[in-house]
């Protein structure tokens, strides 16, 4: 439920009393939109990965060896671990993984004898750009739609409500902590 008349009447977290009904019809139609647009970016998502038998940390792992290549940098174990923030064990056995399902190659590197580079194979590039490319090129497409004042527009909504959601995160880390 997204209309605070529904959760809220008392209205003791959300004052509304000052909208009128119209005014509050359209928010919850916004965070009706919102939600909307979430649960099919995760229906997608998980397509994703279950047509390529993939977590989400391997896929995060992916784009960011499709965008290394396309920037042309080279990607190693440790430059990797850091985008995921996670462990080099971690690390070892996603990469693992991602090497016996045929979505990388390690190569020795270029300058450092001791250390290894990492790239995406081109089918698996080709996969990516297929899937998570073309979504994000219709993203781009509705987004050109828009004139800039509306674009500005979305831009604060999506930073405001991003910091609501940052803020909401460091409350409950402060909540659980003893």
């Amino acid at each position: 439920m997204v209309d605070p008349r529904v959760i809220d009447p008392e209205q003791e977290l959300v004052e509304y009393g000052s909208l009128t009904e119209a005014e509050i019809a359209q928010v919850v139609r916004v965070l009706t939109g919102i939600r909307r647009w979430r649960e099919a970016e995760q229906r997608l998502s998980l397509s994703s990965r279950d047509r390529m038998k993939l977590n989400e940390t391997d896929m995060q792992a992916l784009r960011f060896l499709v965008v290394a290549k396309n920037d042309g940098r080279l990607v190693t174990p440790g430059s990797l671990a850091e985008y995921l923030g996670i462990s080099s064990a971690s690390t070892t056995k996603l990469l693992d993984r991602l090497a016996a399902a045929g979505h990388i190659e390690r190569a020795a590197h270029p300058t450092d004898r001791r250390a290894l580079t990492i790239r995406i194979t081109q089918q698996t590039h080709e996969q990516v750009r297929d899937t998570v490319g073309r979504t994000h090129a219709r993203r781009f497409e509705v987004a050109v739609g828009m004139s800039p004042a509306e674009r500005d527009t979305v831009i604060r909504f999506l930073d405001d409500l991003s910091q609501t959601a940052e803020a909401g995160a460091t409350a409950g880390e402060s909540e659980s902590s003893p």
